[in-house]
């Protein structure tokens, strides 16, 4: 039996694929999770073997629960399936240890046959996905800077432009302020922006904020 978790912060959007995945057999929904703390929480007490990942959570984002996700001994396969549109965050995902990325408009049989790739250990990539590597790998289309950043400056970026302070994300992360404060040098360069306000400047222009 496949078990696989949701955590996505909408009830509705829980029932939702519940329901598309209820009638499928040899497929069980072990657990639901409106947050990336209870989510961990969870994976500790009941475990899965594909979560269902959203990327704009309360508290702890998806991004925050990737990283946390490579801590556990026994990690689930994460197919990342959310609002934002491949061209967001996709390649930065699967850089960053997503078996997949879906987003919510998906059909049904398209979320089974995600979540099954991923269970077998392979990649899932949407039509969109392929299309956007394939351009990269040719050089039709070069990656947008923030697709090239590390899970950990991604993780800072997105603080940074919530108006979150150098000690505030230290302390969320448990990072000392040095630690983040270089963080910040380095997303500052590759960005190409000056400032905390370009940054989310950045973020707003990009359609990155997870809220």
């Amino acid at each position: 039996m496949l078990r696989v978790a949701i955590v996505d912060d909408h009830a509705i959007v829980r029932a939702g694929f519940r329901e598309m995945l209820a009638d499928e057999v040899g497929i069980v929904v072990a657990f639901e999770a409106a947050s990336g703390e209870e989510a961990l929480a969870l994976l500790q007490e009941t475990g899965c073997d594909v979560l269902l990942l959203d990327l704009a959570l309360p508290g702890q984002s998806g991004i925050d629960v990737l990283r946390s996700l490579r801590l556990h001994q026994a990690k689930p396969r994460v197919l990342v399936l959310t609002g934002f549109p491949e061209e967001r965050y996709a390649l930065a995902m699967i850089r960053n240890g997503a078996d997949g990325y879906l987003c919510k408009e998906c059909g049904r049989d398209e979320l089974l046959r995600a979540v099954r790739a991923v269970a077998q250990g392979r990649r899932y990539l949407s039509p969109r996905m392929a299309e956007l590597l394939a351009d990269e790998v040719t050089g039709a289309g070069a990656a947008a800077p923030h697709q090239q950043l590390s899970e950990r400056e991604l993780q800072v970026f997105l603080r940074l432009a919530r108006g979150q302070s150098v000690s505030q994300i230290g302390e969320a992360l448990r990072l000392s302020v040095k630690t983040v404060s270089t963080y910040r040098s380095r997303l500052l360069e590759k960005l190409g922006v000056g400032s905390n306000a370009e940054l989310a400047a950045y973020a707003v222009r990009n359609s990155l904020l997870l809220e």
